[in-house]
């Protein structure tokens, strides 16, 4: 395949969706192929390529997952060792959960720990101030009776890194993963990324203008708090490296074994886009009956998309800098990919016609610690609409992300309370409502995350 074909696609796509720039990685048969495309700042553009720089956001979750396997190889970290053994200080809002937490519930998100706690700028904004603040966040399952992604599981993750190493987690990062893997640009902090080439972030008003993202990564500068969910940036080049370490024997940074044993499922997800289920950190996804495993990330005005298909030894990359449009762009890029290089056609869930009856049931208001989640019907369609909560954003005097206006869903074929976004940013996006033992719905789970339902009216 050649290189002119994916260049062509990416150049298509990003000017059809309006990214200002992206870059897009493809490991085939050991090669490297690379497309880039736009610029990394309107204001200040210069050439987006393989070494340009992009929040990874969440994608760093893999990184932070990686190291604690490598502390369990070495016999410092039991993954079914409760979390209080290595951070004795923990307490959350139910203390019976803060005892029976393990180390594994944080990596695979079946802590029952709501999504996070929002970065005020306040007080102590290290790993040990975060902890410190535990108790506020709320619980929203028994440890282990459920997957629901937590940002703050993995922040808590990263103090067990801090207080086994002894170092802070930054330089542990770097001494048990980034130098040996030869990561050199992949980096915590705007110190780090003010010295490379990096893309600025854009977000889309409702006038259609693209504005510059404040923060440039997915929480303000200094929220080190939050660096083990999402602290990293990197570029497609570094990104390619590490899917190839992800494909080795560990390289003697850890044994294969160890490595390999994050592609395990450890719990099932259902009606997710995110994927089948949970290995160790990897959201796992069956591809017409080839394995990969893979994880996404969004921030502020930027998106990326890291998936691995070992069985082919096969990975594809996508970063973007403009939200809500970097995440179709990143989803498309992966199709194409997944298409033309493996010969896999991803199809696309198609929802039954609208029925009031079942659209009633799930009209609401729903909540995390940070968003809003509203489902209404007007009584030919049914919406879903999702943003951060408005008290936040007023307290802020950071910019944030524009909300997901109301766009259409539909339920899927059969029983299960299961549902696809149609239209909008965040379309073909699915999930599931649930319900209580009296068939009550009770919430909704919108990428990998329970969201309480709080009132019937939207």
């Amino acid at each position: 395949m050649s290189q002119d074909k994916l260049s062509e696609f990416v150049k298509a796509q990003a000017t059809e969706l309006g990214v200002p720039g992206v870059a897009v990685g493809v490991l085939l048969d050991g090669q490297e192929i690379y497309a880039s495309h736009g610029v990394t700042s309107l204001s200040n553009p210069l050439p987006v390529d393989e070494k340009t720089l992009f929040p990874l956001a969440s994608v760093s979750k893999t990184f932070t997952a990686t190291a604690l396997m490598r502390l369990v190889a070495e016999g410092k970290v039991d993954l079914d060792a409760p979390v209080r053994s290595y951070v004795p200080e923990l307490k959350l809002a139910d203390e019976q959960a803060a005892v029976q937490i393990t180390v594994l519930n944080l990596l695979n998100h079946t802590a029952g720990l709501d999504w996070n706690l929002m970065d005020d700028g306040e007080g102590d904004r290290s790993l040990a101030g975060l902890v410190g603040k535990l108790p506020q966040l709320p619980l929203i399952a028994p440890p282990g009776a459920r997957a629901s992604y937590s940002q703050a599981g993995y922040n808590l993750a990263g103090r067990i890194i801090e207080k086994v190493t002894g170092l802070p987690f930054e330089q542990a990062m770097a001494s048990l993963i980034l130098e040996p893997v030869g990561l050199a640009d992949t980096v915590y902090g705007l110190s780090e990324v003010m010295v490379r080439k990096f893309a600025v972030g854009y977000n889309r008003g409702d006038d259609g203008e693209l504005r510059p993202a404040r923060p440039w990564a997915a929480f303000r500068e200094g929220a080190r708090g939050d660096n083990p969910g999402g602290g990293l940036a990197s570029s497609v080049s570094d990104l390619l490296r590490w899917a190839r370490f992800q494909l080795g024997n560990g390289e003697g940074v850890l044994p294969a074994a160890e490595l390999h044993r994050m592609r395990a499922q450890t719990v099932g997800l259902r009606a997710s886009t995110l994927g089948d289920g949970f290995g160790i950190c990897w959201f796992l996804h069956d591809l017409d009956g080839l394995h990969a495993i893979g994880h996404g990330g969004s921030g502020n005005g930027q998106f990326a998309e890291l998936l691995i298909v070992p069985e082919r030894n096969f990975a594809v990359v996508s970063l973007a800098n403009a939200g809500p449009d970097g995440y179709p762009f990143n989803q498309s890029v992966v199709r194409w990919a997944l298409e033309h290089y493996l010969g896999v056609i991803e199809k696309t869930a198609q929802p039954v016609p609208y029925d009031e009856g079942r659209a009633q049931q799930v009209v609401g208001r729903y909540e995390i610690d940070a968003m809003n989640l509203g489902i209404a019907t007007d009584g030919i369609r049914l919406t879903l609409a999702v943003g951060i909560k408005p008290e936040i954003r007023q307290a802020s005097d950071e910019e944030m992300p524009p909300d997901y206006p109301a766009a259409d869903i539909g339920f899927l074929p059969g029983e299960g309370d299961e549902y696809i976004v149609t239209e909008g940013g965040l379309k073909g996006q699915r999930g599931y409502f649930s319900r209580d033992a009296n068939g009550a719905v009770t919430g909704v789970d919108l990428a990998g995350r329970l969201f309480n339902r709080v009132s019937q009216a939207s």
